[in-house]
């Protein structure tokens, strides 16, 4: 069985579907992918997260916002974050972090949202989603800040070995994307060769960045299928022994999803 650790159910392209996301998640389940976490983006996506985990038995959710979701002058609560987790189907917090790629100029605001993130992580002992992009000193000094107990996860990693490696060294898993299947991946592919067969992820975070041969097309939770595929390959793995291993891995990573036995 594959996990699909990352996806966005709720922005799904499911025209190839005829509109219908069971006919989309049938579509990954005949493919093997036997559980899926929807993420959380914003406060305006919470409620909807939480109802797909509610309504689907193979999905689960995470509540945050993204860096790039935030409003400018206006902080988040820890108050509203921590009634927000509070639901037997939210298993993670997030996703959370840093992007300096499209806002540089709002590295404060992004800073103090993902800090308050790190102390929700801290009470409610939930895992924390990391996003990062261009941020790789700020991220890891304030990972190291936080010191949290429980692990966490870089979600769809870009960086390179030596972040992955600091991150690693913090507990954290690292969860690869079919990026690592894109023709100028390179320095990602040598990243994906060292992580640790029980600290790494697989993950769609469709609609985005569908794997090679669908890349340009809108992504599927189907497509993790693919990308565990090449990486199975890449490692020079067994493909179901790679599956078990990233299904044993993220279970272990999010204690409280009810992924099916």
């Amino acid at each position: 069985m594959l996990i699909d650790s990352h996806c966005h159910l709720d922005r799904l392209d499911l025209a190839a579907h005829g509109g219908s996301l069971d006919a989309a998640l049938e579509a990954a389940r005949a493919r093997g992918v036997g559980h899926f976490l929807c993420i959380g983006v914003s406060a305006d996506n919470a409620a909807s997260v939480k109802a797909l985990a509610e309504h689907y038995a193979d999905v689960d959710c995470s509540v945050g916002v993204h860096p790039l979701d935030l409003q400018p002058g206006e902080d988040l609560a820890l108050d509203w974050l921590l009634r927000e987790l509070d639901h037997p189907r939210v298993v993670a917090i997030g996703e959370t972090g840093l992007d300096y790629h499209y806002e540089p100029e709002a590295a404060d605001l992004q800073q103090r949202a993902f800090r308050l993130h790190l102390e929700a992580a801290r009470i409610t002992g939930k895992p924390v989603i990391v996003h990062t992009r261009e941020a790789r000193a700020d991220t890891l000094a304030l990972l190291r800040e936080a010191a949290l107990p429980q692990a966490g996860v870089l979600h769809c990693f870009t960086e390179d070995w030596a972040m992955a490696r600091a991150a690693l060294d913090l507990g954290f898993y690292i969860s690869l994307s079919g990026i690592v299947t894109f023709r100028n991946a390179d320095s990602l592919r040598d990243v994906a060769r060292q992580v640790p067969a029980d600290r790494l992820l697989v993950e769609t975070d469709s609609p985005y960045l569908a794997p090679v041969p669908y890349r340009g097309k809108a992504n599927l939770p189907q497509y993790v299928r693919e990308v565990a595929e090449f990486l199975a390959m890449l490692r020079g793995e067994d493909f179901e022994a790679f599956a078990e291993q990233t299904t044993a891995n993220f279970q272990r990573l999010f204690p409280l999803a009810r992924v099916a036995g």
